[in-house]
């Protein structure tokens, strides 16, 4: 991939740049800024450079259609604060407003359109109609510069069509991104410890998968733990349990004993009988161990002596991967596991990697800083396929760009 600096003398010239800042939000209050902030280092460039570039961004899920809750005006405002720029604003996306807006930058200047997901062709699955918009969206510059890694593995007009049509690079964020996450599937340093929590284990089959030729220990939490220890026969309870995935998980177990690898599973979890996940409440919670959760009973987080176990792993690990809670943890009670972890991931001596997400949202709710972890990764899903092996659409694309 090219860089920012691959495009040359950017003074006076128009770039056209893709970031993630789908935030989120309480009302018109964004709760956590992290995702802004990753962006700032290329904007900050861009800006030094004389570039006079135009942001694209989406926030939310507005399904093609203008929605003001989804409107990026409280993040063209947060960008503002922290860059200490005027910041201005569209009110459309590629309409007048946004044509006009950034027709008339001038040199270093930074403008916004209006949330890209408010048009339809933008998520298209129809390319042509993709194509169409990603020449509006071309039509604002000379450069394009990909630095909304959290995107990168959809194939959208902002993410993907628009870098066929513009000279591209990648903005230091993806660089970041894709060589640390690049290096821990290529040429990890050892032990390479992976810590996989979250709801669904199914969401996790294929990064399982991949991950088992390459790490040397697998640590698995969070609700997709109670699939494996119920593929182990054990009694489960009420806990969420993914039964089509019973039989995969016991091949994983298999191939992991005859490979010398490490699942480790809890040896003790927090239940309850009663939780109320809108409402953030939970009845009296217990420990039980984890081969013998009663009937009535929901697993809900990781106990004690897991706590320690996980700890333990984590620490002795020269490189760890971590993607998803091992709870519950936006509940008062139920957040200790993942606290555990996040405060064994910031001793480790290697490299300690955060794969976005809730893990990201945990770890900063809990209180712990960004430079605590060697690095955070600002996209959920898109570090989870990389780690599968998967060919993310909106890194091909800038390989492939002249």
């Amino acid at each position: 991939m090219k860089s920012v600096e691959d495009l040359g003398d950017l003074s006076g010239k128009r770039v056209v740049i893709r970031c993630d800042f789908n935030v989120p939000l309480d009302g018109e209050t964004i709760t956590d800024d992290g995702r802004i902030k990753a962006a700032l280092p290329t904007l900050e460039q861009l800006h030094q450079a004389g570039a006079r570039t135009t942001v694209l961004a989406h926030l939310g899920r507005p399904k093609g259609a203008v929605d003001p809750k989804f409107s990026l005006a409280p993040v063209a405002k947060r960008l503002g604060e922290l860059m200490g720029l005027d910041i201005k604003l569209a009110s459309d996306v590629v309409g007048p407003s946004a044509q006009r807006t950034s027709a008339y930058l001038k040199d270093g200047e930074i403008a916004l359109v209006e949330n890209v997901r408010f048009e339809k062709g933008e998520t298209s699955k129809d390319e042509a109609e993709r194509t169409e918009l990603a020449k509006k969206y071309a039509s604002f510059g000379d450069f394009y510069v990909s630095n909304g890694f959290g995107v990168v593995h959809r194939k959208q007009a902002s993410v993907y069509d628009i870098a066929k049509l513009l000279p591209s690079a990648a903005g230091s964020l993806v660089e970041k991104e894709v060589k640390v996450l690049e290096g821990l599937t290529d040429d990890p340093k050892r032990p390479f410890v992976v810590v996989l929590g979250g709801a669904k284990v199914a969401d996790k089959l294929a990064v399982i998968d991949n991950l088992l030729k390459v790490a040397d220990t697998l640590v698995i939490g969070g609700g997709m733990a109670f699939t494996f220890i119920k593929a182990e026969g054990n009694e489960v309870g009420r806990s969420l349990v993914d039964d089509d995935s019973i039989e995969a998980v016991r091949g994983y177990l298999a191939q992991a004993e005859a490979a010398g690898k490490k699942i480790l599973l809890p040896v003790d979890v927090r239940v309850s009988d009663a939780i109320d996940f809108g409402a953030h409440t939970v009845g009296e919670i217990d420990v039980v161990a984890a081969n013998e959760i009663p009937v009535s009973m929901m697993g809900l987080d990781i106990g004690p002596q897991t706590e320690k176990l996980y700890a333990d792993a984590i620490r002795s690990a020269a490189s760890v991967f971590w993607n998803g809670p091992m709870g519950v943890f936006e509940i008062k009670g139920l957040e200790e596991g993942t606290r555990a972890v996040a405060q064994a991931l910031t001793e480790v001596k290697g490299l300690s990697v955060v794969g976005g997400g809730d893990s990201a949202s945990a770890v900063r709710s809990l209180g712990f800083a960004d430079d605590q972890f060697g690095h955070i990764s600002t996209g959920g899903g898109a570090s989870l396929e990389l780690m599968e092996g998967k060919e993310l659409p909106g890194i091909a694309v800038l390989k492939e760009s002249n």
